[in-house]
């Protein structure tokens, strides 16, 4: 399992703290507790700015609730190719939106670019009954390549979805990475970029079943966007009758930069294995390494290495050559030094 994904490690220990710390006495149920109705308020300082704080316990009921609100019918959302929205959730926001459509485009690294979305945008017709006109853009933070938007890149789309009346929504599944490997702040990276709603990810950053849809109330969509977004979560099974243990592990991440730290941990671990591997004979990075995910083309002979000493080397399915290997909160140094040696072929006799 080792590298294999940062869904695999254990739960870090404050957000276990904090799980024990609620476990006292009970509390009121589906999200009326004390501790939810922290979330708006914590969040909102975090972010320095209102917000709206819906919990959740998937980034995919995340990406598909945000989305739901963004493109409602007959409304469709401008996405990268290669987003996990598109490729990797099972028609979940379209499915939530009511029938809403995703519209690709390609752009190196995983990243769309503005100026590509904004002549996708222009020469859509939106009178044109037989179309679904866009109401969204959602990007991926960091990308499905392992790279990162920075905040001008984030600007340039957002000032395209400004011109056009669009909704700007971030899939931040990896949204902490992105911000360490950036060194800005929260708000930096979201609302002060012109994000309108994010998909804030904790559980691949050491939570155990927690992430957040985050509602900007800087943004001109905000109160589009609140509406009905109780509803929308109950709907999909995401209103918890103790929802006290899904916010109480959002607080955590936030508190005493926990967040940050797991995420900081899991670049650095990222950056020695790409340097590590990279340094191999025959060994090719696909992107470069900007946060915890690590994408190579590997010969046989470093594939054969690994898979001596057990390490198991899982090819990405649109690319047979193409590996992915991701880091993680709690990743060991030794474990990195380990496996970088595992990976030295034998000396041909």
């Amino acid at each position: 399992m080792l590298f294999r994904s940062d869904n695999v490690t254990a739960v870090c220990d404050e957000v276990i703290a904090a799980i024990l710390a609620e476990n006292a006495g009970d509390a009121a149920p589906y999200g009326a507790d004390d501790t939810t109705a922290r979330l708006d308020a914590a969040f909102g300082a975090y972010f320095e700015g209102p917000v709206s704080v819906h919990p959740v316990a998937t980034g995919i009921a995340a990406n598909a609730l945000s989305l739901a609100a963004a493109m409602p019918p007959p409304g469709a959302a401008v996405c990268h190719r290669n987003a996990h929205v598109n490729t990797s959730e099972s028609g979940a926001p379209e499915f939530f939106s009511g029938g809403g459509k995703l519209l690709m485009l390609d752009g190196a690294h995983g990243k769309l670019e503005a100026d590509a979305v904004d002549a996708l945008v222009r020469a859509a017709t939106p009178d044109r009954m037989q179309s679904a006109p866009p109401t969204a853009v959602t990007i991926t933070q960091g990308t499905e390549a392992g790279t990162v938007y920075t905040r001008d890149e984030i600007a340039a789309i957002s000032a395209v979805c400004r011109r056009h009346g669009l909704v700007l929504h971030m899939d931040g599944a990896r949204f902490e990475n992105a911000r360490a490997a950036l060194g800005c702040s929260p708000a930096e990276l979201a609302w002060a970029s012109g994000v309108d709603i994010l998909s804030y990810g904790a559980t691949k950053n050491g939570a155990m079943c927690a992430d957040a849809v985050v509602i900007f109330h800087q943004g001109p969509h905000a109160t589009q966007l609140d509406r009905f977004m109780g509803q929308r979560r109950l709907r999909a099974g995401q209103v918890f009758s103790k929802m006290r243990y899904v916010s109480a592990q959002l607080l955590a991440m936030l508190a005493g930069g926990v967040a940050g730290r797991n995420a900081t941990h899991a670049n650095r671990m990222a950056a020695r294995l790409s340097t590590g591997l990279a340094s191999l004979p025959g060994v090719r990075l696909l992107h470069p390494t900007e946060m915890n995910e690590v994408f190579v083309s590997l010969p046989p002979a470093v594939r054969d290495a690994l898979g001596r000493c057990g390490f198991a080397v899982r090819p990405r399915p649109d690319d047979p050559s193409a590996v992915r290997f991701v880091t993680a909160w709690n990743t060991a140094e030794r474990d990195v030094e380990g496996f970088l040696a595992a990976a030295v072929p034998e000396p041909v006799a």
